[in-house]
């Protein structure tokens, strides 16, 4: 029988306290392990837009999450970082649905600039400076560290990561403000954008995992859309709309979060950060929508002024406005309520490269008796030789006169309406809306003048519609079909 060793109640404290403190060490060194749990009140099930996000990448190269502020966007991306880099899919995450490399990967992660890069993304891939090792990369799995050239203390260049099949992966961390040669370079298997990527830099890093030897590689951008409708997020929104539910086609995929998607925000939280956010960032910031870029026009939320479709009321008085060009001419319908002087915007129109005579049919089809305000300039543009294009318009069955032109005040006008719920927009008015979300100004203060047509239309409406406004004639009252969303038959 092995002698029982007697252990003095001192002596006995201190090795229970070394025991914790060596627990602590291991649990800190696998940080990972406390993410995504089978169970609690943070279980994995509560958290279903990060799981859609993991499972996206089985099927397709570029994934964004496209989320609101505090939902746990760079947490998600660094935790699928962590999983590549290491292969520890089935230790810490037995679960997984998403893309596995069966091998070492080499892998970068971007951010907005070097400062930016070490706040975020590597503290909390690796932990802060003193404590490397105790962020979600396990510490016993990383092999070196080396530090980049920068003004930026501690930040991390490269970092070698023990692979479980017994090769190394490779973490490059890189900077935004670098620009897009900092992206050139040979293959990666896996790229992580946190913050918006530019486009130029996302098309370079597009091309580095074109092959890769363990299948095409893959792209993910974590990021809150405050740049509104940018060129990057047009390419995965080239309609501006966020992707409905279900499955979804081609390379690209889009997962959508908003507060309401996470349990970790109470409810009084969520109503203390909105008060706290500028009302024109707030569907950015709490709901994940690409509205509103710093220079937006009109800083508004679209919840404040979007409406579901509705009969209108025949005796209100109808218009449109109208904006002509030949790489696009554009027109807005709004219906006017003199009662609470309000306009209700309820069809669009837009199309490019087409003959009068074709835009001409279109904007009849609403009801050819409803009368219009045009561009100004048209009394000076030409499609044939000697003919105005007002008169064009004008032969081809248009009623229609010039609007004012006046811009600051047409800008002002809609601001005010739009502000003051005084203009009221359906929400099946899908190119209205996306132009809205583009209408800003450059650094300069200038409009910048690429997706504007509908928003020129619509100023030409509220400054000049009321002159020619009319009511639906008594034998053409319109007649509704709420269920389809569509305005075409309701205006006589």
């Amino acid at each position: 029988m092995a002698p029982v060793i007697e252990i003095a109640p001192k002596e006995a404290r201190l090795f229970a306290l070394a025991i914790r403190r060596l627990q602590a060490r291991r649990s800190s060194r696998r940080t990972i392990a406390a993410l995504f749990p089978d169970d609690g009140p943070l279980r994995r099930e509560l958290y279903p837009k990060q799981l859609e996000f993991f499972r996206a990448s089985r099927d397709h190269r570029e994934i964004l999450m496209l989320s609101a502020n505090r939902v746990g966007k760079s947490i998600a991306g660094c935790y699928a970082d962590t999983l590549h880099l290491t292969g520890l899919y089935d230790t810490y995450a037995p679960w997984w649905e998403g893309r596995r490399f069966p091998g070492p990967i080499r892998c970068w992660v971007w951010g907005t600039s070097d400062e930016k890069v070490k706040e975020t993304v590597q503290e909390m891939l690796f932990g802060p400076p003193e404590a490397w090792g105790t962020g979600l990369i396990p510490g016993d799995t990383i092999v070196k560290i080396d530090r980049a050239v920068s003004p930026v203390k501690d930040a991390i260049d490269t970092a070698y990561i023990r692979h479980v099949s017994g090769g190394t992966s490779t973490l490059q961390f890189k900077s935004y403000k670098a620009g897009r040669t900092a992206a050139e370079g040979t293959y990666r298997h896996w790229i992580h954008g946190d913050e918006e990527m530019p486009a130029d830099i996302y098309a370079e890093c597009l091309l580095r995992t074109m092959d890769v030897g363990q299948g095409p590689g893959a792209i993910q951008l974590t990021f809150t859309p405050m740049m509104g409708l940018s060129e990057t997020v047009r390419l995965f929104l080239p309609d501006g709309q966020i992707p409905s539910e279900g499955p979804q086609d081609g390379s690209r995929y889009v997962v959508h979060a908003t507060w309401d998607d996470v349990p970790h925000l109470s409810t009084e939280e969520k109503a203390a950060l909105l008060s706290s956010i500028p009302a024109y960032q707030r569907d950015a910031r709490s709901r994940g929508l690409p509205v509103l870029g710093s220079g937006v026009i009109y800083p508004v939320p679209e919840a404040d002024y979007l409406i579901d479709p509705f009969e209108l009321p025949p005796h209100w008085l109808r218009a449109y406005g109208m904006d002509v060009g030949w790489n696009w001419t554009a027109a807005i319908w709004g219906a006017y309520e003199r009662d609470t002087d309000t306009w209700y915007l309820y069809h669009d129109y837009k199309r490019g490269e087409a003959e009068p005579a074709v835009h001409a049919a279109a904007i009849q089809a609403p009801g050819p008796w409803i009368c219009g305000v045009i561009d100004p300039a048209s009394q000076g543009r030409s499609q044939e030789s000697g003919t105005r294009l007002l008169d064009t318009y004008r032969a081809l069955g248009l009623h229609i006169q010039p609007a004012d032109h006046a811009v600051d005040a047409g800008i002002y006008e809609m601001w005010d309406r739009l502000s003051t719920g005084r203009m009221l927009v359906f929400s099946s008015l899908t190119q209205f809306r996306s132009e809205i979300r583009q209408y800003a100004r450059d650094e300069k203060g200038r409009i910048i003048k690429l997706h504007d047509h509908l928003m020129d239309a619509s100023r030409y409406l509220v400054l000049s519609g009321q002159n020619v406004a009319r009511p639906v004639p008594v034998a053409k009252q319109p007649r509704l079909e709420p269920s389809s969303g569509r305005s075409v038959g309701w205006m006589g």
